[in-house]
């Protein structure tokens, strides 16, 4: 256990090498969930928001939630072995949200020590589609991979579910629940709440608010809530109604605090930032109108260790 002075000790140290810590809620370090946010942009190609994915870590078990434009060279900067990821799981099949997948498949099967197994896979129906799909636009590539470099043939394999709201796995306490949210037109959108040794842990994905995730975040550790900014539209030059119809489909800072004070998560914490220039300025003023509780604006790379205490660490990125 760690005593108030030490935490403040190990804060200090990790902004002097680069990282910032913030603890919420008592005094003792118990790590139950870790959950690494990969990528927290959206389709603008920016350097310091890849696309979206989260990587959660529990009971043995690394799962990405959705997997964006460099979800791999994330887990390469995190020293996370991508052999060692035990499955995708996709809020939707938007492509800002799918299309790192290729890479974390392929070069994860035949980089390094590479994937010995098959990759499972869980999603929304027309999930399966897309899998069988890209195997099929892969497949000059998976049978030279074989025969010239050996790989193993298992690891290209890839398992889909598709699946309904409701429990999607779970094993060893660790379950993960499919929540249906309001993306229309996109349909079905899911969201996900991972609980784990009394620990939870909910991914908004995309949507406006959303009835079924309020009931579902109701006093959870971790909410990680998208969030679509109208002024970085403005500042962008974009046409309005073009903007309009973009931000109708999330949620505003004003928005997402209202289901902040609804749900009273011991943290709330953004992710999928639209668009990715929006800062803690444009963020952070307006949700404060609709909420006061404990809230962070996500950045790639930041980690958040959800236990006793809720240790948020961030990053030190380069500028860009």
């Amino acid at each position: 256990m760690f005593t108030k002075r030490v935490l403040a000790q190990l804060s200090r140290a990790l902004f002097i090498s680069g990282l910032s810590l913030t603890v919420i809620s008592g005094t003792a370090y118990c790590q139950e969930i870790r959950v690494t946010l990969l990528g927290t942009g959206n389709p603008p190609p920016v350097m310091n928001r890849f696309g979206p994915s989260i990587l959660v870590e529990a009971a043995d078990k690394k799962f990405l939630f959705d997997a964006g434009r460099g979800a791999i060279q994330r887990l390469a900067q995190i020293k996370v072995r991508w052999q060692d990821v035990d499955g995708v799981f996709f809020t939707h099949l938007h492509s800002d949200h799918v299309v790192g997948f290729p890479d974390v498949w392929l070069t994860g099967w035949l980089v390094g020590a590479g994937r010995n197994r098959p990759l499972e896979v869980w999603g929304p129906p027309g999930t399966g589609n897309m899998m069988s799909h890209l195997v099929q636009a892969f497949e000059f590539d998976i049978r030279f991979r074989i025969s010239d470099d050996k790989a193993r043939p298992e690891g290209a394999v890839i398992n889909a579910h598709e699946i309904n709201p409701g429990v999607a796995f779970e094993q060893n306490g660790l379950k993960i629940t499919a929540i249906k949210v309001d993306h229309a037109p996109v349909e079905p959108a899911y969201g996900y709440r991972i609980d784990y040794e009394g620990r939870s842990v909910v991914l908004s994905g995309d949507t406006r608010i959303s009835e079924n995730l309020v009931r579902a975040a109701q006093g959870v550790d971790l909410l990680v809530h998208e969030v679509a900014s109208p002024e970085t539209f403005q500042r962008a030059g974009v046409n309005p109604e073009r903007a309009k119809s973009v931000v109708a489909h999330h949620v505003t800072p004003e928005q997402a605090g209202e289901v902040f004070e609804r749900t009273k998560p011991r943290l709330a914490l953004y992710s999928h930032i639209v668009l990715p220039t929006a800062t803690a300025d444009d963020l952070v003023p307006p949700t404060r109108k609709t909420y006061g509780g404990p809230l962070e604006v996500g950045e790639d790379l930041m980690v958040i260790e959800v236990g006793k205490d809720v240790i948020v660490r961030r990053p030190s990125l380069p500028k860009q």
